[in-house]
């Protein structure tokens, strides 16, 4: 998908959500526990629900490859779900892979030759051989980790050099050389707040995919405000205070709500900014 078909989502929609699958099987709902492939039929309802809320998923790989090669056919069949069925929404594959070159090279073939997901989620920290395989794909993205919001972000991501830049603001400024704002994302998390006015001024043009509003307590009016950008700029992902929200036969039906709620609250903001 590219850059003016997901403004164009977003747009449409009313919406900058993005709902996280991290299906985790010990917290599904009790009756859907006898079906033939629990985390499927749980992944089809919630999409389902939620999609006309939100533009994009994102599987987070880690509660499917826990389950060995179940969890990965589970994989496949929910990204051909949202293919087939949902043909709009913008599939992130969240992987957080970067290693050497040519194992970048079979990854990158892995989810967008094989999988054909729109963007998979690399981590920097082995530099530019470790990034560049998975660029040059028509159509595909590279969400590159940036700034979290996870409490060991302060390990590394804060380091600062003899000129008071942070090794967060290196990764922005050095990776943009190997790509532009038409095939490569930051993740930034919600909870960093202010900062997204630091992470502008190196990143003014870029998307961001924003994890850590709802159950880890970021603020979307925070994010928006500091973040957003002329054609919005941000996917917010949303993925327990969604898929989680209830635990009982209307689980899905609980979700949309959510969902509902949320892109509810997006709409405003993005009016405010005169988006839509």
């Amino acid at each position: 998908m590219k850059r003016d078909q997901l403004v164009e989502n977003i747009r449409r929609k009313g919406s900058f959500l993005c709902v996280g699958l991290d299906s985790d099987i010990n917290k599904l709902p009790r009756h859907l526990l006898s079906a033939d492939d629990p985390v499927y039929e749980f992944n089809k309802a919630i999409i389902d629900a939620t999609a006309p809320y939100c533009v994009a998923y994102k599987p987070n790989l880690a509660f499917y490859e826990a389950t060995g090669a179940q969890g990965w056919i589970t994989l496949e069949k929910t990204i051909k779900y949202i293919k087939e069925n949902h043909p709009d929404q913008f599939i992130i594959a969240d992987a957080k892979r970067g290693d050497i070159g040519n194992t970048s090279k079979l990854y990158a073939r892995s989810f967008f030759e094989h999988l054909d997901v729109d963007s998979v989620t690399v981590a920097p920290y082995m530099g530019e051989d470790s990034v560049t395989p998975f660029l040059g794909y028509e159509g595909k993205w590279v969400i590159l980790l940036a700034l979290t919001s996870n409490k060991g972000s302060h390990d590394f991501q804060f380091i600062e050099d003899k000129e008071g830049t942070r090794l967060f603001e290196h990764v922005i400024e050095t990776s943009s050389k190997w790509a532009g704002p038409e095939e490569m994302m930051y993740v930034v998390g919600a909870t960093q707040g202010e900062m997204f006015k630091d992470i502008r001024k190196v990143a003014p043009e870029s998307f961001l995919l924003v994890p850590g509003v709802g159950a880890q307590g970021g603020s979307l009016a925070e994010v928006a405000r500091y973040g957003m950008i002329k054609d919005c700029g941000l996917l917010v992902n949303s993925s327990r205070g969604i898929i989680f929200a209830s635990s009982g036969e209307d689980f899905a039906e609980t979700a949309g709500r959510e969902a509902e709620k949320l892109r509810d609250e997006m709409a405003s903001l993005l009016s405010g900014a005169g988006i839509i």
